[in-house]
């Protein structure tokens, strides 16, 4: 029985991810952080070393459009990554526009790793984005991102127009 329990495999998110790249409907994309750029110079050292601070942004998401059953499928998967995986720490819960968000971190409350926001809605979708870095400031982190520009003339965002759209 102690052998049956240990070979029980959890999936991680970061399994999930690589995954569903492969999956038929899911709309994956990886953003390098030089597409994240601060509106001025005219910044505190602390925010610019939170920004430098960031080395991945993943966004993996599914449009329930007419993926009904898959929606539902990946969206109990979801869950269960995060209620099955003990690293995963709840920072926030929220509903927004109708939408189910949770956001999520590894690492310490002080120093954390990963950012991960969850968010889902019946007929709109489910979808993922995790942002990856080494010992990220919480509190540099929401005053960088008000201080953010997002270069989107290289960044293609159209096939996200799928999920917003009616």
């Amino acid at each position: 029985m102690l052998i049956a329990g240990s070979c029980q495999k959890n999936t991680s998110l970061q399994e999930y991810l690589v995954e569903s790249q492969e999956k038929n409907g899911f709309i994956t994309i990886d953003i390098p952080t030089s597409f994240l750029q601060l509106k001025s110079e005219d910044v505190s050292d602390e925010v610019k070393a939170t920004l430098e601070s960031i080395y991945k942004i993943n966004v993996v998401a599914l449009p329930a459009k007419e993926n009904q059953e898959a929606y539902k499928i990946e969206k109990v998967k979801l869950k269960s990554i995060f209620k099955k995986n003990k690293k995963y720490k709840m920072l926030m819960s929220m509903k927004l526009q109708e939408m189910n968000v949770h956001v999520y971190f590894t690492g310490k409350t002080t120093s954390l790793n990963e950012i991960i926001a969850f968010g889902y809605r019946d007929g709109l979708g489910v979808g993922v984005a995790r942002l990856l870095g080494k010992n990220m400031n919480p509190a540099n982190i929401i005053t960088m991102l008000n201080k953010l520009k997002i270069d989107t003339n290289n960044l293609n965002l159209e096939q996200f127009s799928a999920i917003f759209g009616k």
